[in-house]
């Protein structure tokens, strides 16, 4: 069966600089950040720098989840003019269940505590993808599948997550992947929460973001590995999302990632990228809004293809085919390849 493309038609945003989307994404664009200390300290006695969400209350742990993630939605749902939540899936991202410090009872009750918040009831075969950064992708995995039945023409991707807790916090610092005063390797925590909305793609006046294409792969050399790194996993799902898309890494004009701050990240891009590219390139530029941002877990794949379709569309790009790649802890690697289609004069 073949498996739609998918066009992206509105988004939400809810960041540590900015409480929406367009305020989100500008502040990306202009590279702006909002990284100031924490109330954690780090080994050495100095305060952990973060970026954390100005909410208007001091809400904790669940709850705070719940106010970000609503807040993306509310957002989303009004950028759809009659958009019915319950006739649109949510596929909902959420951080990986091993994942240091991670809260007890998001899986059961983050969702329905959502719905509350917001007063609506979401389709029932919405779904959670707790894949961390990956998760993204295999939302719009399952989109594709749903859209190709027929049913269902709208479905909401969204991710919600906050490495800034004291549990994850410790446990990233013992593993030397924290930037503290004592590891210049490392990153920079946040929170955020992201929804894109999207549906199957279809010939129209209007410009358009498209995800054309989606690969998959697996990385055996691991951050905390001990194997030589040759980024075959990466290598693997970046063939895969050009091969679906039907086109190859020389046609892709830039790259927007996950990568948050560590040097294993860049070093397996680069890798990636010389074992696919054949093609001689002046200049292709990788875009990572973690540097503004900080590293947001689950939520940064609604927030790479917001900040890649805003920035689309004010003809801010250095080209209309964006490969954007992300990778999680335990090796999934994951790309997709979007094209952008400016709109047609009547």
């Amino acid at each position: 069966m073949s498996l739609p493309a998918l066009a992206i038609s509105g988004s939400g945003m809810v960041s540590g600089v900015g409480l929406n989307a367009p305020a989100s994404c500008a502040a990306i664009r202009a590279a702006l950040d909002n990284f100031q200390e924490t109330r954690f300290m780090d080994r050495g006695g100095e305060w952990i720098l973060g970026c954390t969400v100005p909410l208007e209350q001091p809400w904790r742990g669940r709850t705070r989840l719940v106010k970000m993630l609503a807040m993306a939605l509310a957002e989303c749902l009004g950028s759809g003019p009659g958009l019915e939540p319950a006739k649109t899936p949510l596929m909902l991202c959420l951080a990986e269940t091993k994942r240091p410090g991670r809260l007890e009872g998001i899986d059961n009750e983050l969702f329905l505590e959502t719905e509350r918040e917001l007063g609506v009831r979401f389709h029932d075969k919405s779904r959670i993808i707790a894949q961390g950064r990956v998760s993204a992708a295999v939302a719009l995995h399952h989109a594709r599948q749903l859209m190709a039945g027929g049913d269902i023409e709208k479905i909401i991707v969204a991710g919600v997550d906050s490495l800034l807790t004291g549990p994850t916090l410790a446990a990233y610092e013992e593993h030397e992947r924290l930037l503290t005063s004592q590891n210049s390797n490392g990153f920079i925590p946040g929170e955020a929460a992201a929804a894109i909305l999207v549906e199957a793609a279809r010939p129209t006046s209007q410009p358009q973001l498209i995800c054309t294409g989606i690969g998959f792969g697996i990385e055996k050399a691991t951050i905390d590995s001990e194997e030589p790194l040759r980024a075959d996993g990466l290598v693997q799902a970046f063939r895969s999302a050009l091969a679906d898309a039907g086109t190859d890494m020389g046609q892709m004009d830039f790259r927007i990632t996950d990568l948050s701050g560590e040097q294993y990240g860049f070093k397996e891009a680069s890798l990636a990228l010389s074992r696919t590219l054949r093609k001689r390139k002046e200049e292709f530029d990788i875009w990572h809004p973690a540097d503004c941002i900080g590293e947001v877990g689950a939520a940064i794949g609604p927030v790479l293809l917001a900040v890649a379709d805003a920035s689309a569309r004010k003809g801010h790009t250095p080209g209309n085919n964006i490969l954007c790649h992300l990778g999680s802890d335990e090796g999934k690697r994951v790309a997709m390849v979007l094209r952008y289609q400016p709109g047609r004069a009547a």
